[in-house]
């Protein structure tokens, strides 16, 4: 299924943007490359400017985003597998920061967790309401397993012309691993693989 195609059928969408990074070190040795990746859709607000109890027309359609952009931001590991994942969004100023929550509830995350491989771990969020070209700081953390130290990071991602005052950008992020050069102690993957 083209899941861009429905999101783009159930929302008015202005555009799709993504960002790869792509860290060797970080002041350490050298080594196996930590890829994270962040892509996000911005779309109409259907409520900018106006107070509205019910936001239904917002979350129903929500798990195409959550595929959409899973699918996306999987594809930028070139076929390495996920290994921490986080979501968010921006409202622009006409919007409230209810917006983008009613965009990235359950309904969303479910269908995120599909694309990159399952994830038994609630998933990490961010949201705020601020102007166009305002960045945001997208939290990771394992797929599996909150409590593993060495992959709470993030990704910062903006968009330069966007969210205008009635636009929603909601996005996610990935990676393929923990920080570059941990090394602060606490439950590792190995741990959790014991325990699984």
């Amino acid at each position: 299924m083209d899941y861009s195609l429905e999101v783009e059928n159930s929302y008015a969408v202005r555009g799709w943007y993504s960002v790869v990074h792509e860290v060797l070190h970080d002041g350490g040795k050298p080594g196996e490359p930590l890829i994270k990746a962040a892509v996000g859709v911005v779309i109409r607000n259907p409520f900018a400017g106006k107070f509205v109890a019910d936001l239904a027309e917002l979350m129903k359609p929500s798990p195409a985003i959550g595929h959409a952009l899973g699918a996306r931001a999987a594809a930028l590991l070139r076929g390495r597998p996920v290994e921490s994942y986080g979501k968010g969004g921006i409202a622009g100023t006409s919007g409230e920061q209810e917006h983008v929550v009613a965009c990235i509830t359950t309904a969303f995350g479910d269908p995120l967790r599909e694309q990159v491989g399952g994830g038994k771990a609630w998933i990490s969020s961010a949201s705020k309401v601020a102007a166009a070209g305002t960045a945001i700081d997208i939290p990771l953390a394992h797929k599996d397993e909150l409590y593993i130290r060495s992959h709470y990071d993030a990704v910062t991602f903006s968009v330069p012309d966007g969210p205008r005052p009635d636009e929603l950008l909601i996005c996610v992020a990935v990676a393929t691993g923990s920080r570059v050069h941990q090394r602060v102690g606490g439950k590792t993957v190995a741990d959790f693989a014991v325990s699984a």
